[in-house]
């Protein structure tokens, strides 16, 4: 597509859906494009919509492969996360090469694993950020969430691997694979890219179920 494309933009409409079908309608290629070029483009989807829409993927994945750009700006969304004293104990490993992909999937097991276009590794650092006091596997997760919301955003999908690594010692064995150093481990792993069975978030309880005002079980 010719590098003037990317700039142009049709104009603002209110009805998003009108200002879609004219990108289908004038770029011929817009179909061939990675979700998070498009989204580049358009725009990405609003946080609670992102919330309302992340879900835990388990089919395989299209053969498209996750732009460089696209890996980064999702771990961007994970090196952001809040961490105890601001100690950022949480250290990503961007997994693209064919070859690794294909070693990790053997260990694991998994057939979302067996076509992920791109494995990102969660590492943790245990030291203490207070005496006697380790927040790394809750780092971790601050930066996990951050992740899941930037994928769905950019239109991937993944889900949180975590308790598959802790068995066999999987997890040493993907770290020794990725050069993670002895003194941290590898505690998640998001497997992505485009999905090629549809999903959905599963159903939630109520938020009058889980949350009140001012005391436990009180009025929401």
């Amino acid at each position: 597509m010719p590098t003037q494309a990317w700039a142009w933009r049709p104009a603002l409409s209110p009805f998003p859906q009108l200002r879609y079908l004219c990108y289908l309608l004038f770029l011929p290629s817009w179909g061939l494009l990675a979700p998070g070029r498009r989204a580049a483009i358009i725009g990405t989807m609003d946080l609670f919509e992102a919330i309302a829409k992340r879900y835990s993927y388990r089919g395989p994945f299209a053969e498209n492969p996750v732009p460089r750009e696209d890996l980064l700006r999702i771990v961007e969304a994970g090196v952001r996360a809040p961490s105890a004293k601001n100690e950022q104990t949480t250290s990503l490993v961007i997994v693209d090469d064919p070859a690794i992909l294909a070693r990790i999937a053997a260990m694991l097991d998994r057939p979302v694993c067996d076509t992920a276009r791109a494995v990102i590794a969660c590492v943790i650092d245990p030291r203490p950020v207070l005496p006697g006091l380790s927040f790394a596997v809750e780092d971790c997760a601050a930066a996990v969430e951050n992740m899941l919301l930037a994928v769905t955003a950019l239109g991937y999908a993944t889900v949180w691997l975590d308790g598959v690594l802790r068995r066999d010692q999987i997890a040493e064995r993907i770290g020794r694979l990725l050069g993670v150093p002895e003194d941290r481990s590898v505690r998640v792993l998001l497997p992505l890219g485009v999905p090629l069975v549809p999903g959905r978030q599963r159903e939630k309880l109520p938020v009058q179920q889980r949350a009140w005002f001012n005391r436990y079980g009180g009025e929401s």
